[in-house]
């Protein structure tokens, strides 16, 4: 008989980042999001969002955000529900319509920060090089989108999401990622022609449902990685500085209740205390009464009793 094989070596935990993708993260991930928010502002002032264009840019954010709540976040990161698959495939565009990157990146990038979560290790905390003045606010800086520049390293597929890459629809999914990058650009573009019959009509979606859409949901929801593990309420004991931040939780549709997502990551609620509206955890029990999704995580009183840390810390 064969002598029995080796035991395949763990995968490492990050590999080296060239100097040309970091470049291109700097160009699309830092510095174009910046430009277009810039750019919104005197086009707002000038000539005013028209409400065809309002409407456009408000249905794609909401896709976008409940794509990465639910879908990256919820789902395929953290698997707190399972669902049939044509709801999956949909979460998936939704999510990827984002543009913030293919899912099992993403998910990867985010298993890595709960294990070393604003500890040495972690992608992108912003207690990184101090906990006060210049320090903190560089810190902040570098959560909120400067460490895709920044970071040397990205998190491995291979140590972190294997369940993905071992998932046929999400390796054609981020095999498929740069048609749905254009996609997402072109969806505005054609609501917008389509709807004014003009080409004029269709240039003014692209520029508000597309680019500064695509400009608002990126620094909405890294604002969980940057305001919500600096400021807000810590009613829960976690490990980390994890908090509570009504208004990123309003922008990022539950996404900010982020102490309790920290202390229980399959929850598939994050806002779970009296008055702290989730509206991704409300989609989620539609889709569960629909029969759309099943095997959902919700919360566990004697759990969220148990983790209770006193009154809310600040």
């Amino acid at each position: 008989m064969p002598p029995p094989s080796a035991p395949r070596p763990a995968a490492a935990e990050t590999v080296a980042l060239g100097a040309g993708r970091r470049t291109a993260y700097l160009m699309v991930l830092v510095v174009l999001p910046g430009v277009l928010l810039a750019l919104a502002v005197p086009a707002a002032w000038g000539w005013g969002v028209g409400p065809r264009d309002a409407v456009i840019a408000a249905v794609m954010y909401l896709v976008c955000i409940f794509g990465i709540a639910i879908g990256y976040h919820r789902l395929f990161t953290h698997r707190a529900f399972k669902c049939r698959r044509p709801l999956r495939i949909a979460l998936l565009l939704a999510g990827g319509l984002a543009v913030e990157g293919p899912v099992g990146l993403w998910a990867a990038e985010h298993r890595r920060h709960h294990k070393y979560a604003d500890r040495e290790g972690d992608p992108h905390s912003p207690w990184r090089y101090g906990d006060g003045g210049v320090a903190l606010v560089r810190g902040m800086l570098h959560a909120q989108a400067g460490w895709f520049y920044t970071a040397r390293q990205r998190s491995n597929r291979a140590h972190w999401v294997p369940d993905l890459l071992a998932d046929p629809d999400v390796r054609r999914f981020d095999a498929a990622y740069p048609a749905v990058v254009a996609l997402s650009f072109l969806l505005p573009f054609a609501a917008g022609g389509l709807w004014s019959l003009s080409w004029e009509g269709a240039w003014s979606a692209l520029f508000w449902g597309g680019l500064v859409r695509y400009a608002v949901v990126h620094h909405v929801t890294w604002s969980v990685n940057s305001v919500a593990h600096t400021f807000g309420r810590r009613p829960f004991r976690s490990r980390d500085r994890s908090s509570n931040v009504r208004w990123v939780a309003f922008l990022t549709l539950g996404e900010g209740w982020h102490n309790w997502h920290h202390v229980e990551p399959t929850c598939a609620r994050h806002g779970v205390l009296k008055g702290q509206l989730d509206p991704s955890a409300r989609l989620i029990r539609w889709f569960e009464l629909a029969g759309w999704a099943y095997a959902v995580r919700w919360p566990d009183p004697a759990r969220l009793a148990a983790a209770r840390a006193g009154p809310d810390r600040h």
